[in-house]
């Protein structure tokens, strides 16, 4: 039989459960906190450093994502735990009471074990976020030269459009740099990372700084353009007035000279007066476009025009060019070989001075050389010698000593 005193025993064994099982409740409740500000904790550093550095980010953000599917099952699983065992009930059993406190204890254990796991990820982690967050520094100074740049560049387009410029171009650049600016200011740099992000501020400024500068040379380069306008127009009627010269040069050709010596150059007087015309036409439009204001559009005109002026040019010095050295080897047929001696000679001599004495290869080129220096006054044979021949031979053959000297060092270099 049990009596009154087995009940009040009971009655302590029950308030002892209870108060084990509530400190129990307790710790998981502590543990399941400092968990779950752990996590999201480290989800926020992880995400910082996806926009820092997405590629690095990469592997962080998986041992991250497994270790955050851990930390969930158990917030679950403590959760069930409370719904399963309110310790605030008063009629529970001492055996309840104990039962409670035996599952908080081990969700408390789980959340623990996550906790450290999450923890010891962050301590991994903290190293290579700290030299992220240095070199972040660096980002701040970047983007305010980048704006303060924007901004210059603004200025200055502004002032060009108000002085009656045409400034469209400078403006373009004005816009692809506020283009990227605004993908820098986005969340997480733009999907950019912090080196894409510190390039690209510095790719700003510079297109920034090259806008402003376009804009504020508009005013000089109007100035400019009036002037080159004027000089080139001047360059053009010269080159016209070279036509009767060049027209008078060609019948000294073919009076004097046989057809090999000046065939390449027939027709040249018409080439002349075609590129004087090609200019003249570009001329014309640079004149509109500075009618209009359109400087830039005026400039390439005129780079058009003194580009068919420098083939006329081209063109009636090689044949004034021509005549004066035909004339010269008529006259000393000699002169001109001097030259190509020499190159041969000194690429005997270097040959000679090498360790062992000369290649075979290096003789051989340089004994054809020798002959064909020997061969070359043939050319100047008959009524009508072959000058220009024979002025094309000699300048090959010292091209060809020229040659053999080069590989010679090379080789030299080489064993060096």
């Amino acid at each position: 039989m049990r009596g009154p005193g087995d009940q009040r025993r009971r009655g302590g064994r029950g308030a002892q459960a209870a108060a084990a099982a509530v400190e129990a409740k307790e710790a998981a409740a502590g543990a399941f906190y400092d968990m779950d500000q752990a996590q999201k904790y480290l989800g926020g550093r992880v995400t910082v450093f996806e926009d820092l550095d997405a590629a690095a980010a990469a592997p962080v953000r998986r041992e991250f994502d497994g270790l955050s599917e851990s930390a969930d099952a158990a917030s679950i699983a403590y959760i069930s735990v409370l719904d399963a065992h309110d310790v605030d009930d008063q009629d529970r059993s001492p055996a309840e009471y104990d039962a409670a406190r035996r599952a908080f204890v081990a969700s408390t254990e789980r959340l623990q074990q996550i906790t450290r796991n999450l923890n010891g990820f962050a301590e991994r982690l903290a190293p290579r976020m700290a030299r992220l967050e240095a070199a972040l520094d660096q980002l701040p100074p970047r983007l305010a030269a980048a704006r303060e740049a924007v901004a210059a560049a603004e200025a200055a387009v502004t002032a060009a459009r108000e002085a009656g410029m045409d400034a469209a171009d400078p403006e373009a650049e004005l816009a692809r740099a506020r283009q990227v600016l605004a993908q820098l200011g986005s969340k997480g740099l733009g999907g950019l990372g912090l080196d894409g992000a510190i390039r690209k501020a510095e790719e700003v400024r510079e297109i920034a700084e090259g806008a402003r500068e376009a804009a504020a040379e508009l005013p000089q380069l109007a100035q400019k353009v009036r002037n080159s306008l004027a000089s080139v127009r001047t360059r053009a009627d010269a080159a016209a007035n070279r036509v009767g010269p060049v027209r008078e040069a060609m019948r000294v050709l073919l009076r004097g000279y046989s057809q090999a010596c000046w065939q390449d150059l027939k027709g040249a007087p018409e080439s002349i007066e075609a590129a004087v015309t090609r200019a003249r036409e570009r001329l014309n439009e640079a004149s509109a476009h500075v009618a209009r204001t359109e400087w830039k559009q005026a400039q390439r005109a005129l780079t058009a025009a003194r580009t068919e002026l420098n083939a006329a040019d081209r063109r009636a010095g090689q044949v004034t060019g021509r005549v004066e050295e035909l004339r010269a080897v008529a006259a000393d047929p000699a002169k001109p070989a001097e030259s190509a001696q020499f190159a041969v000679r000194d690429a005997q001599r270097l040959a000679m001075a090498q360790p062992g004495g000369a290649a075979p290869q290096h003789v051989r080129v340089l004994d054809g050389l020798v002959e064909r220096l020997e061969n070359a006054p043939k050319r100047l044979g008959g009524s009508h010698p072959d000058y220009w021949a024979y002025l094309q031979e000699l300048e090959s053959i010292k091209t060809a000593a020229g040659d053999v000297v080069t590989r010679i060092r090379s080789e030299r270099a080489g064993q060096g």
